[in-house]
C-alpha cells in the first residue's frame, strides 16, 4: 500500500484580465500557499494566445525562493492569456511536482476547438488540450492532473481550500491579478 502524500505547499497561477481586442503580453500571478496561508506572490508575463505559458511558469517557480518547497502547481483551467495552453506533462516533469487543473464546470471542447482554429499554432494548442485528457469530477470540481493519483486529489483540494470549492492559492491569484491590473479585484476565482 502506497503512503499518501501531504500537499501542504502549493502555487496557484491565474492570469490578469484583458480586453478582447488586446494583443501582447498578459500578466500571470502565482500565489504560494502553505495549505491556506499566503506565503508569497510571483508574477510575470506570457503572450496572449501564445505558446510560452509552460516555460514561463517553470522559470517563475525555479527562480523563486519557494522552488524547494512547492509540492503542487494548481491552474484554473488549462490555458492562460486567452489560449496560451499549458503543457501539463512538461510542467510536471520540469518541476518534479504534481500539476492539477481545477475547473468549476466541464469545458465545452467543441467551442474551444472552433475558437482556436483561426489562431496561429492552433494545432499545437489543440494537441496539448487533448493530451491533458478528459477532465474528471472530483467533488464539485472537474480536474485534469499529472504527478498525482486521482485518490490523492480530494485531500489536496480540502487541505488547500479555505472557503468554497477552489483552493486558496487559485482564489488569491485571481484576486491579486485583477487588483494589480485594473485597480480592483472582482469576481469568482
Amino acid at each position: 500500500m502506497s503512503r499518501r502524500r501531504s500537499f501542504s505547499n502549493v502555487i496557484g497561477f491565474d492570469d490578469a484580465p484583458f480586453a478582447r481586442s488586446y494583443v501582447g503580453d498578459v500578466r500571470i500571478v502565482g500565489v504560494v500557499c502553505a495549505r491556506t496561508r499566503l506565503d508569497g506572490v510571483l508574477s510575470g508575463f506570457v503572450r496572449r494566445n501564445g505558446d510560452d505559458a509552460t516555460e514561463r511558469m517553470i522559470e517563475l517557480v525555479r527562480r523563486s525562493q519557494f522552488a524547494r518547497h512547492v509540492q503542487a502547481v494548481l491552474l484554473q483551467g488549462i490555458a492562460v492569456a486567452g489560449f496560451n495552453v499549458v503543457d501539463l506533462q512538461a510542467l510536471h516533469e520540469a518541476l518534479g511536482v504534481a500539476v492539477l487543473v481545477v475547473m468549476r464546470r466541464l469545458p465545452n471542447f467543441d467551442k474551444i476547438r472552433r475558437a482556436l482554429e483561426p489562431l496561429p499554432g492552433a494545432s499545437r494548442q489543440l494537441e496539448l488540450i487533448a493530451r491533458a485528457g478528459q477532465p474528471v469530477p472530483v467533488g464539485k470540481l472537474w480536474v485534469q492532473f499529472r504527478g498525482i493519483e486521482l485518490g490523492e486529489i480530494p485531500a489536496l483540494v480540502a487541505a488547500t481550500t479555505l472557503h468554497g470549492n477552489v483552493p486558496e492559492a487559485l482564489r488569491l491569484a485571481h484576486l491579486i491579478a485583477g487588483g494589480v491590473t485594473t485597480g480592483v479585484s472582482r469576481g469568482r476565482a
